[in-house]
């Protein structure tokens, strides 16, 4: 055991280590079809043919990601094999991010010939940590008896274009991160990440931020931008949510409410649900990077590799999901997600109203959206620093962002699953996008983000009717959460959330190289014919 490793396992509240002693093999080469050799490092507790765990990383074998998920597992019984990704850390060749299948189906090949082989074999680790076994789990072979996946999606595609708009301040800072990773005082220029990408996000064309941050150009930044639709055949080796049903192996998923990831992470979910399996689910106030999310990450990977590598269940929650309520703070189990919910729409009405009620007729709202003068994201999912839920009346003070907010509530409305935003709209502009959150309004005024979306349209998605109206059906980031008696809820309504999202140039221009900025002048419409409206999966609550 090392000072690292007791401070840690304390720090992070991990069972207690059943040995002091690991033995660490450094740099053990495993060779890939094409002749590169990756590196990969085993931590072996003492003991024969010890349970064993694969690890695959772009981020090293060393560092925190070989302390978490190499020493601090083996110090709890298992023997660790924590391997470098293609061209990182001395693994040979070239990363091409998310291209992990070929080189995560090789490694297990080779594993099943090592002496330490104890003949079956786990996975486990988050982010790219997670899309590597996703990449692998459909054909990894009945000696996969695990997966324990956080903070991650097997739609690689539609985690970098959200709503059809490209991720843009997650992908250029993970461009940074891996850029400068291996340099050193590496970790450090990764804290201050931020503060050097910032004015970079404003700069256009995006072809050319990949060598505005790293000094070079990065082919696979160029790759991302120019394959801009997720249905593009570019991304069918990168992704795996078409193998998800056939996975057989037992799967543990760690995520957060304001993750990165979550909806893909939701759909895995889903997908293994409907194809008769019992995954186990926990989900936390968390984003991506937050530090109570490794703490449970890790501890929950204990629990589930116990239960399938040692058939000891004894760590695991007698219920199969486990959720955060936010609003009130509450812990809650569930047999299942989500679950049952009745759906009540809140429509948006004239005088900046939201309410149960239909509308009745009124003139649409209206703003304009000047991609020179982009709609600022504010908290919520993809800054991994600063305040995840900051108080969004700044925001809303602007003239290109609308709100509908409701009466203060008699009663508690507590809201768990999927909310979507159905909006009718028209804009001038062909290119365009609409973007939606749900806001808790306190008694003092305090207006905090819930959960949101955005959806990117074009000429031909979707459909405009005859008077150029459009039905923009906008899922949010699913949700738990209780509005208490007495809070008012509200719905913003906007075009943008930049650099969340890469600003709508309104020009169709090439995502790479667009420069031209056309301002959009959006209409929003409240009526009987076009009731738009915010629907909430509510699971209790008392008539407003």
């Amino acid at each position: 055991m090392t000072a690292a490793s007791r401070f840690f396992g304390r720090a992070l509240e991990l069972p207690p280590a059943e040995t002091t002693r690991v033995a660490v093999q450094r740099d053990l080469a495993v060779p890939m079809p094409d002749g590169v050799v990756l590196l990969a490092d085993r931590y072996a507790p003492p003991g024969p043919r010890r349970p064993l765990v694969l690890v695959r990383s772009p981020y090293g074998r060393r560092g925190p990601f070989g302390l978490a998920y190499g020493r601090l597992l083996a110090e709890r019984g298992f023997q660790v094999l924590v391997q470098s990704c293609r061209g990182t850390f001395g693994s040979g060749g070239s990363l091409d991010p998310f291209n992990e299948r070929a080189d995560g189906l090789a490694t297990v090949a080779w594993l099943k010939d090592q002496p330490w082989y104890p003949g079956a074999f786990a996975t486990a680790g988050p982010s790219y940590l997670g899309i590597v076994q996703w990449a692998i789990a459909a054909q990894a072979g009945q000696d996969l008896k695990a997966i324990a996946a956080q903070i991650t999606t097997s739609d690689v595609a539609g985690a970098i274009y959200q709503g059809g708009a490209f991720s843009l301040e997650t992908m250029l800072g993970w461009v940074d991160q891996v850029a400068h990773q291996e340099r050193p005082l590496g970790l450090l220029r990764q804290g201050q990440a931020r503060r050097r990408l910032g004015p970079l996000l404003d700069r256009l064309p995006l072809g050319d931020l990949d060598r505005l941050a790293t000094g070079h150009r990065v082919s696979y930044w160029q790759d991302w931008l120019a394959h801009d639709k997720p249905a593009d055949p570019y991304w069918a080796g990168r992704g795996s949510s078409d193998g998800v049903p056939e996975v057989t192996a037992p799967v543990s998923f760690v995520g957060g409410w304001r993750d990165v990831f979550l909806p893909g992470m939701l759909a895995d979910y889903a997908a293994l649900v409907k194809a008769g399996h019992d995954p186990y689910l926990l989900i936390g106030p968390w984003r991506h990077t937050d530090q109570q999310v490794i703490g449970a990450s890790v501890r929950d990977t204990l629990a589930w590799l116990r239960a399938h590598l040692l058939d000891d269940r004894s760590q695991l929650r007698p219920a199969p999901v486990r959720i955060f309520v936010g609003g009130c703070g509450e812990w809650r189990d569930l047999p299942g997600w989500p679950p049952p919910a009745r759906q009540q729409r809140w429509h948006l009405h004239p005088a900046h109203r939201l309410d149960p009620a239909p509308p009745g007729p009124g003139e649409p709202d209206g703003y304009t959206y000047d991609p020179a003068d982009p709609t600022p994201s504010v908290g919520g999912p993809a800054d991994h620093q600063g305040d995840a839920q900051p108080d969004n009346r700044q925001l809303e003070s602007r003239p290109d962002v609308l709100t509908y907010t409701s009466r203060p509530i008699e009663a508690d409305v507590e809201i768990i699953g999927q909310v979507t935003a159905e909006l009718f709209v028209r804009s001038s502009r062909q290119h365009t996008d609409f973007f939606a959150r749900l806001c808790d309004v306190d008694p003092t005024g305090r207006s905090t983000n819930i959960c949101d979306a955005l959806a990117r349209l074009t000429p031909a998605s979707p459909p405009a009717g005859a008077d150029g109206v459009i039905r923009a059906e906008i899922a949010l980031w699913p949700t738990a959460h209780r509005f208490l008696a007495g809070h008012r809820l509200r719905l913003q309504v906007s075009s943008g959330a930049h650099p969340r999202y890469a600003r709508n140039t309104g020009t169709g221009e090439p995502l790479a190289t667009a420069t031209t900025l056309a301002a959009a002048r959006q209409e929003v419409y409240h009526d009987p014919a076009r009731p738009s409206a915010v629907i909430l999966p509510v699971t209790s609550h008392a008539s407003p």
